[in-house]
């Protein structure tokens, strides 16, 4: 009877039932990762290859070759061949949300589905209509990272490696405090890996106008190695620019050997006792893309519906392994920011509205 209480105590803490309470009963991740695929589609997460788009020349140039790599009669073997990481290890351990052909939904709160609205909501756990461009603006939202970093222990212990460069403005670096590498930036460490990274980043060829995602991917890892920092957050960008671009062939690539990077990132943690069985992991997507008319899966936007539909995966020791998850419930972007605070113990409100953990994601 006692152990039943304590858990429905906890659970009301977590969902901020009392609202003076500062945090969750109990918790056993000491560390939080995240990746985010920016515009990374439900359909594909879930579905794998959409033959329709690798049948149209207009986006792809190799169907044979594409469809070799990534098909399958099998929806589940499709799926798994595009992201063999999370259908195998998040599968087997952790929970995906987001197979609207099953009824789990998941959306953006905010109205505008595009990358700086979504990123806001991500971390702000705050749908602002105020932030309604991907102009280089200060957010003026308290973000969860920064909200982590002045956490006894944790200061100095959060850190963001990100491809698109309006991060700094989007984390608000110069009054959150936080460490973020964006875009090409010079990476001031004594380390050599870091500096071997530096260098790769100057010279490495940028067909997109972007830092490639694997030097930030490389960045990211280099500096976890060296500062093991407690929180790390990692942003791909190449997915959303192939996309625009209308290649689907290199779009589907791009997600694969991203699904690559957050298997050999889970590894190397797995390998560090700071680490292992210790941290938690939460990949997601800032929007999502046109789908029912395939011309659209290369946009998103206030007038595609669509793209407002989104998707997460989280892995970690205090998360049930229930793999693809099929209950008929609606979650938002905005709840991903009080479930990264709360897996760390914490309870994090956003400076206006209200958002709640997701519950499900804990045990």
């Amino acid at each position: 009877m006692r152990v039943k209480l304590l858990f429905v105590i906890s659970m009301l803490i977590l969902c901020g039932a009392f609202p003076g309470a500062a945090q969750v009963v109990s918790h056993r991740t000491e560390n939080l990762v995240i990746f985010t695929l920016d515009g990374m589609r439900w359909q594909e997460v879930f579905g794998g290859i959409d033959t329709a788009l690798a049948g149209n020349q207009k986006f792809t140039r190799n169907k044979d070759g594409l469809n070799k790599m990534f098909y399958s009669p099998d929806i589940r073997e499709r799926r798994k061949k595009l992201f063999p990481f999370l259908w195998t290890t998040v599968k087997e351990k952790g929970q995906l949300y987001g197979n609207r052909t099953i009824g789990n939904l998941v959306n953006v709160a905010n109205p505008y589905q595009f990358s700086y609205p979504g990123y806001n909501e991500i971390f702000t756990g705050y749908p602002d209509t105020a932030v309604n461009s991907n102009d280089k603006v200060l957010n003026g939202n308290t973000n969860v990272l920064e909200f982590i970093s002045r956490q006894k222990g944790f200061a100095g212990k959060v850190a963001a490696f990100t491809t698109w460069d309006v991060f700094p403005y989007i984390l608000n670096t110069g009054r959150s405090g936080l460490y973020v590498n964006s875009g090409v930036d010079s990476l001031h460490f004594p380390d050599k890996g870091l500096q071997v990274v530096n260098e790769m980043q100057f010279l490495a060829p940028q067909p997109l106008e972007v830092r490639p995602d694997v030097i930030t991917y490389f960045a990211g890892k280099e500096y976890l190695k060296t500062y093991q920092p407690k929180v790390l957050y990692i942003a791909f960008d190449e997915t959303d620019d192939f996309a625009h671009a209308g290649l689907y062939d290199q779009y589907l690539s791009q997600a694969h050997a991203e699904d690559a990077m957050i298997a050999d990132l889970w590894n190397t943690l797995q390998s560090m006792p700071q680490y292992k069985d210790k941290t938690t992991l939460i990949v997601t997507c800032d929007h999502g893309r046109g789908d029912k008319m395939k011309d659209t899966w290369r946009d998103h936007g206030e007038k595609i519906k669509e793209s407002g539909e989104i998707w997460m995966a989280v892995m970690g020791p205090d998360t049930m392994p229930a793999g693809e998850v099929s209950t008929h419930t609606q979650l938002y972007q905005k709840q991903w920011a009080p479930t990264m605070a709360a897996l760390l113990g914490f309870q994090f409100r956003p400076d206006h509205g209200s958002a709640e953990p997701v519950p499900t994601v804990f045990k």
